[in-house]
């Protein structure tokens, strides 16, 4: 089966094996007698996870008005931003399942990195607040609002990210479980149940597919540069949400040079808490530590900051921090209505690419004179 439009470039269409039909067609039929399906999607990196899952979710808007999305991929999220966890509830069909599409959360974290190894036991718990959530908000059978939920994974499938899985599914205890297997088997996931050690199952459904593509050497398609051009272009088209849309905007300089000259928004530094989720940072050095990064922009609720949860509405860039006049100033596509109740600065380790920093000019005219480093300057 062939799926999606030739971008252009004279790439082929997506390819869509009878095995991908009959997995995904057999899970949308399961919720016709019982509870919607919550399906996980797991296997090694590049094996055509995200691919298959855009495929489940249309084939699941056949069925169902709505179904929620729960990205757990930090490196490589699906319609969100890198660094976040995230829940999304689409009605809407994907009409090229070859690219990823940035769509607004119903609910986020901020992880704060690309990868779960830095802090596991803190992404294992944003994990379990986000599937929580979607339990507490979509899953009510006695309102028969119950939507299914697909959920997809890491490409982390060894050591410490097979862990992580293993902890993922145990608490989950999803419906069904679809792996998608390389040629290379070393590189995959035991097979069965791997992660009940035995344990009768149930009416769990394991299905195993094969990726529909696979390179010569049986070796990583998407190399760690490519992975993060990916993720460079992601922060791009989120951060040119702060422009009308019919302002002409396509390279990195072009972005550059309208965040230069756009008028940031304006917080009392006072009523902020800040986290700094992967470091330790001195207070005397929390200013000069958030000054031209990229934040979380979260809504903390009155609960201790080390608790799961926060609720990130979004991404910020601290343009400058006037500590004279109790001023922090940041540039985000976050609505205002959202902004007014953030009231925490969640700080990790994704950075501003250095793409948009390619102008002269860094400097708004809109902004105080005596604000603290402003955001460094790159000759083009």
């Amino acid at each position: 089966m062939l799926m999606g439009e030739n971008d252009g470039a004279g790439s082929a269409p997506v390819i869509i094996p009878p095995s991908w039909e009959e997995a995904a067609e057999f899970i949308a039929r399961e919720g016709d007698t019982a509870p919607p399906p919550i399906a996980v999607i797991c296997g090694p990196k590049n094996s055509g996870k995200s691919t298959f899952s855009r495929y489940l979710l249309n084939t699941l808007l056949s069925r169902y008005k709505k179904v929620g999305y729960l990205d757990t991929d930090v490196g490589q999220p699906e319609f969100f931003l890198p660094g976040c966890l995230s829940v999304h509830i689409i009605d809407e069909r994907i009409s090229d399942l070859r690219s990823w599409s940035l769509k607004s959360p119903d609910r986020c974290c901020f992880f704060g990195d690309v990868s779960s190894k830095r802090d596991p036991q803190a992404y294992l718990g944003h994990v379990r607040g986000l599937y929580d959530y979607f339990l507490g908000e979509h899953y009510k059978f006695y309102e028969k609002q119950a939507l299914p939920l697909i959920i997809n994974t890491p490409g982390w499938v060894k050591g410490t990210g097979y862990d992580l899985l293993v902890e993922m599914l145990k608490y989950i205890s999803p419906t069904h479980v679809v792996q998608v297997r390389i040629s290379a088997e070393r590189k995959n996931l035991p097979k069965g149940a791997f992660w009940l050690d035995g344990e009768h199952y149930g009416s769990l459904h394991l299905i195993d597919i094969y990726s529909a593509r696979t390179d010569f050497f049986n070796q990583s398609v998407l190399t760690r540069k490519d992975a993060g051009t990916l993720r460079d272009r992601r922060l791009f088209e989120y951060f040119k949400l702060c422009f009308p849309s019919d302002l002409d905007i396509k390279t990195n300089k072009d972005l550059a040079y309208a965040l230069a000259s756009l008028c940031p928004y304006e917080v009392p530094f006072s009523r902020l808490k800040v986290k700094h989720l992967h470091c330790q940072v001195p207070n005397s050095e929390v200013f000069h530590s958030l000054n031209a990064t990229i934040v979380g922009l979260a809504i903390n609720s009155g609960k201790p900051p080390s608790s799961f949860s926060q609720q990130c509405v979004g991404l910020g860039i601290v343009r400058g921090i006037d500590i004279k006049n109790d001023r922090i100033y940041v540039i985000t596509p976050v609505p205002i209505h959202n902004l007014q109740k953030v009231d925490l600065l969640l700080q990790g380790l994704i950075e501003i690419p250095t793409g948009f920093l390619q102008v002269r000019r860094c400097l708004s005219p809109y902004m105080a004179t005596n604000v603290l480093h402003k955001l460094p300057e790159k000759d083009e």
